[in-house]
């Protein structure tokens, strides 16, 4: 099982991190639009909708690699207390109340978003359309994977009900502990303080 989870972690991430490369062309984009606009003069209409296109999916095609991560916004006053068992008891009645009905909903919507799309070949209005039915597939994909994330993270619940810990999940960027640097250079140089006391001066007026 945890194998399962672990697979389904990697997924998300590798994933996420393809889209996260979305960043890069889109600053290429932008800056080649700026000196195309203005120092060519030669605009180009298409150029704004395949921008906010990508920010779009980059955005969309986050969540599950964020959901993977544990870093979705959780209100942690009195989360962070209870115990192990207790915050699963609460994750999965959240998941099963609010994310699978939300998420499944958008899935749902978004594939019929994209099929009506994708009959008409639907395209932007402008001087120069592009097609948006691409775009627009990304929506039931995004939902698909953020879905299947979320069982993992409800089998997650489920493990961590029955055991009493959290079972462990894929390693990736963390947020920087100050506390664990602090330590960490306090650790290099035993009995060394953190901070110099202040040099006296060698001479005074």
């Amino acid at each position: 099982m945890q194998n399962v989870l672990l697979a389904v972690d990697r997924l998300s991430t590798w994933l996420g991190k393809l889209f996260a490369w979305a960043i890069v062309v889109l600053t290429a984009m932008v800056s080649w639009e700026v000196f195309s606009r203005y120092v060519l003069g030669n605009p180009h209409g298409w150029m704004l909708d395949v921008q906010i296109m990508l920010y779009g999916a980059l955005f969309m095609m986050a969540g599950a690699y964020t959901l993977s991560k544990n870093g979705h916004v959780r209100g942690d006053v009195l989360y962070g207390f209870f115990r192990p068992r207790t915050q699963a008891w609460v994750d999965l009645v959240l998941y099963i109340l609010f994310f699978l009905p939300g998420v499944v909903a958008l899935t749902w919507a978004g594939w019929t978003y994209f099929t009506e799309s994708l009959a008409i070949r639907e395209q932007t209005f402008n001087a120069d359309p592009i097609p948006v039915y691409p775009f627009k597939f990304i929506i039931p994909l995004s939902g698909a994977l953020l879905l299947l994330q979320g069982f993992v993270e409800i089998a997650r619940c489920l493990i961590c009900i029955r055991e009493g810990q959290w079972p462990s999940r894929g390693e990736d960027v963390e947020e920087v502990d100050v506390d664990k640097i602090k330590a960490t250079i306090g650790k290099d140089e035993p009995g060394r303080p953190l901070v110099a006391p202040p040099a006296e001066s060698e001479g005074k007026l």
